[in-house]
């Protein structure tokens, strides 16, 4: 890994902003920067944790967006 300390693989976020709207943040390294920023063989386990990580978030803020969206 490069010299970073931490960095966002997949993340899912709810928050309220100061407007009081509710808003759902979903974000990922995308498949094409692992090798940028992995080695090889750190690829391959870091590829199948964002894969499985957006299998159960990309859902949930799907679904929390259209929630909030109906209510607004």
């Amino acid at each position: 890994m490069n010299n970073k300390q931490e960095g966002n693989l997949v993340s899912f976020r709810l928050f309220i902003n100061t407007d009081g709207n509710i808003i759902s943040e979903y974000k990922y390294l995308p498949e094409k920067d692992i090798d940028k920023v992995f080695s090889s063989k750190e690829s391959f386990i870091i590829e199948k944790i964002i894969k499985e990580g957006r299998l159960k978030l990309e859902p949930l803020h799907d679904f929390i967006e259209k929630e909030v969206q109906s209510i607004t």
